[in-house]
């Protein structure tokens, strides 16, 4: 099974929109919108990308980031200590798809990119790597990134009717390559590196085909071909959870999309494993704060 693609179909890109930005040194623009998760490609020229106040990553001509975790970040020339000017504001004051800002030093032009997932809270989200770099090969994008780069640059220029859905379709297969391209090589602990892992993809995999199954941490390990304690392990270790917290936060991930999709109790609880919807109810309430009929309700705009 080809786990990548399942779960990037699960989690459905909502929408993306993209600004060229021409800065001149000293600049710097940070983006700290609720929810958006930046991508951003250096077509020319040189900066760095820091979160919070951690140091910065050198980005350079043909490099893309992808800030996966919406997390507030800053894109900045090299050396620069200049108050950063919110990317809001840079792109209230542009002319459609094009933004200027700086001084009157040296040039960076860089596509900037916001996107939006339709499952905001699913578990492969948070156990994504917070960036992700593509390196460029002598000042150019990769090759297969190039035909992406051109394709957004062109729409985000041209628009008209659908542009956004288009913009979306387009960034959901160059972040799908993106993350094919970093499979095994994360730093961190996470999704990425899970699904690098041949055993634990197969754990992963079934998990997210068929969260209704009585998974317990004992079969997915026979099913990896692992012993159970030994899988136990390498999913904490590779994933940055124990798996039936990862199994756990799934199943009420899907119970909340299909509330969301006004489906009974009784259906949402056998999708997801639970033999009874009290036992479901009961569970979920844990792991969410509130009853699942409260919860629907809320989400429909009603009052609980």
């Amino acid at each position: 099974m080809d786990v990548l693609s399942l779960l990037l179909r699960e989690m459905r890109f909502e929408g993306a929109g993209y600004r060229r930005l021409a800065l001149r040194a000293p600049w710097a623009v940070s983006f700290d919108q609720a929810g958006l998760r930046g991508i951003h490609i250096v077509l020319e020229g040189r900066c760095e990308i820091a979160f919070g106040s951690g140091r910065g990553r050198a980005l350079a001509a043909g490099d893309l980031v992808l800030a996966t975790r919406a997390d507030a970040h800053v894109l900045r020339a090299p050396g620069s200590r200049v108050k950063p000017l919110p990317s809001l504001a840079l792109a209230e004051a542009a002319t459609p798809a094009r933004a200027t800002h700086g001084g009157t030093g040296e040039e960076t032009i860089i596509l900037c990119g916001a996107f939006v997932f339709h499952e905001a809270d699913h578990p492969a989200l948070a156990a994504l790597p917070r960036l992700i770099h593509v390196p460029g090969e002598s000042g150019r994008p990769p090759a297969w990134l190039a035909g992406y780069v051109d394709a957004i640059t062109a729409e985000a220029f041209a628009g008209g009717p659908g542009s956004e859905v288009v913009m979306a379709r387009l960034s959901e297969a160059l972040v799908a390559r993106a993350l094919r391209f970093n499979l095994g090589n994360a730093d961190e602990p996470g999704w990425l590196r899970g699904l690098a892992d041949p055993r634990l993809a197969r754990a992963l995999a079934l998990v997210h085909d068929r969260p209704s199954e009585p998974w317990t941490v004992a079969t997915l390990a026979r099913a990896s071909g692992l012993s159970r304690a030994a899988f136990a392990a390498r999913f904490s270790r590779e994933l940055g959870e124990a798996p039936m917290r990862y199994l756990l936060r799934h199943r009420m991930r899907r119970a909340m999309a299909m509330l969301r999709d006004r489906a009974s109790l009784a259906r949402v609880a056998e999708a997801i494993g639970y033999g009874s919807e009290a036992a479901f109810a009961a569970a979920f309430k844990r792991h969410v704060g509130t009853p699942p009929g409260a919860y629907r309700r809320v989400d429909r705009g009603a009052t609980p």
